[in-house]
């Protein structure tokens, strides 16, 4: 299958002469939601590309895409905007909402339902349900959302359970794995959708030049990126999410260790309860036979 790739030309971003470090490493890595969010509001031929690979878009077919929650870039992340998904309206006929979410906080079929419901219920009084807009709820995942069943990239719509029939296109939802780039199908790299997991989960300035160097839309990311990392309010910004990721890291490990420990203390006394269960049974056991062998000798001695 053919790669497909914006033939739109790119606006001006301001990127052209920027040079990209060569070496070392990313002082904020690209899985940073703050940083995501400045680099598609800061960028919109990016978000396009992005969309129109996400949604296996033909060249052509998207004439605009709109940032319909955009934020201003650089002040302090309040109770609002705590959560930095971003709704987009695409050629004024479809809701799409995109996130991307670091932490595994044990919800995410459940938010990203709620997301998508939100961007469907859009109509106004006395419109017309023919004229719903489609919603898409895209959730970009550092981790892996069904453990049992990982997949690079996955796509989900209502249908019958029996006959498979579609309900309707008016509601999906895409999952993008970043952790499981290996499973990506030969479908999911023809839009170069491995590409844009490669872009994100970039941890170096090597890996950053050398995605670069092979796709054009990439290097603008890139470049984007590098531009809005070297203006000191948004630095901060990402650096704060950063530091909000680590304090919930280190919550979560605290739990788990005070859980482990817990399952540790349970199992030990599961084995003692076992342990104790067993000497049990062993000592009516040999109390049994005792008891056999006295009847035997009583009968004898009739």
């Amino acid at each position: 299958m053919e790669k497909h790739n914006s033939t739109t030309n790119p606006p001006d971003n301001g990127c052209s002469d920027i040079i990209l470090p060569s070496s070392g490493a990313l002082e904020i890595p690209m899985t940073n939601d703050y940083l995501f969010r400045a680099l598609l509001q800061r960028n919109n031929h990016v978000l396009q590309v992005l969309i129109q690979n996400l949604l296996h878009l033909p060249d052509g077919y998207i004439t605009s895409v709109t940032i319909t929650n955009p934020i201003v870039l650089g002040e302090t992340i309040d109770a609002k905007t705590f959560i930095l998904d971003i709704n987009v309206l695409l050629n004024d006929n479809a809701n799409i909402n995109l996130e991307m979410q670091v932490i595994n906080e044990k919800n995410w079929p459940e938010r990203s339902l709620s997301y998508l419901c939100r961007n469907y219920d859009t109509l106004n009084h006395r419109d017309s349900y023919l004229n719903a807009k489609t919603a898409y709820q895209i959730g970009l995942l550092n981790f892996t959302l069904f453990e049992t069943h990982p997949e690079f990239y996955a796509s989900y719509k209502m249908m019958n359970e029996k006959s498979h029939q579609i309900y309707s296109d008016k509601l999906q939802l895409r999952v993008l794995d970043l952790t499981q780039i290996e499973l990506a199908t030969k479908e999911d790299k023809a839009y170069n959708i491995d590409y844009w997991a490669r872009l994100f989960t970039a941890k170096t300035w090597e890996e950053l030049n050398m995605l670069a160097s092979e796709k054009d839309i990439l290097k603008e990311a890139s470049e984007t990126v590098y531009s809005l990392s070297q203006e000191e309010k948004i630095r901060l910004q990402c650096l704060a999410r950063e530091d909000y990721y680590r304090t919930q890291n280190d919550v979560r490990i605290f739990y788990q260790k005070q859980l482990d420990e817990k399952d540790a203390e349970i199992e030990a006394l599961r084995q003692q309860k076992d342990s104790a269960i067993k000497d049990i049974m062993s000592q009516k056991d040999a109390e049994i036979e005792a008891l056999k062998k006295q009847i035997e000798n009583l009968k004898n001695k009739q």
